[in-house]
């Protein structure tokens, strides 16, 4: 009896331990070291894949991690970093995609204008939405919506099903956008010539641009 319990006790409590401290370790390390910026950015994960490469001495894994980060409120960017374990992955694929933001236009809480967007083999197709819709989207295009500040608005992909070629192919589709000023501007009209009434509206209520 005491040896089982002194056996139950390590079952129980050394791997248990361990896995949660793996798991705390793979949060506070962005949350410790960047506290502050993790309250200011959403941070989404797509996907983490595992590579393992061939020596001579057997095989060597590392783990790759494809990250959406965004404020919620136009910015946002995406990133893939490289490392022998999922949370330095992640970390580094958090500060590419800060040093790749971009601003997208927005009318209240969805996009402008349909637009297509195309990355390699992937194809999304956007369209703006009425209030209350939500992000009809997969999970690689709802992450990078999300993270944009995007909450209204319809999607279908229409090529690869890669969540790689997926995301580029919506950060593709949302530069892409173009603001109702840029087109009053090129064609020499008046901005209630060239938006309807009712985007006008739901940009004075919103105050997005």
């Amino acid at each position: 009896m005491p040896g089982q319990q002194r056996r139950g006790g390590q079952a129980g409590g050394a791997p248990a331990g361990a896995a949660g401290g793996d798991r705390r370790d793979g949060r506070g390390g962005r949350g410790g070291a960047g506290g502050p910026e993790k309250t200011a950015y959403i941070e989404r994960v797509v996907a983490i894949n595992r590579v393992a490469k061939v020596v001579k001495g057997g095989r060597r894994f590392s783990f790759t991690a494809l990250v959406v980060v965004g404020d919620g409120d136009g910015q946002v960017g995406v990133g893939y970093g490289k490392a022998k374990e999922v949370p330095a992955a992640i970390a580094k694929g958090v500060e590419e995609a800060k040093k790749h933001f971009f601003r997208v236009p927005r009318i209240a809480a969805t996009i402008p204008h349909p637009i297509q967007g195309e990355a390699a083999a992937g194809v999304v197709l956007l369209k703006p939405a009425s209030p209350g819709t939500g992000v009809i989207a997969g999970g690689p295009v709802r992450a990078v919506l999300e993270c944009a500040g995007i909450h209204d608005v319809l999607s279908k992909s229409l090529g690869s099903s890669n969540p790689i070629n997926i995301v580029h192919a919506t950060v593709a589709a949302l530069k892409g956008l173009v603001r109702p000023e840029e087109i009053a501007a090129k064609r020499g009209l008046t901005l209630e010539q060239v938006a309807p009434a009712a985007m006008l509206r739901a940009r004075a209520t919103s105050g997005h641009s």
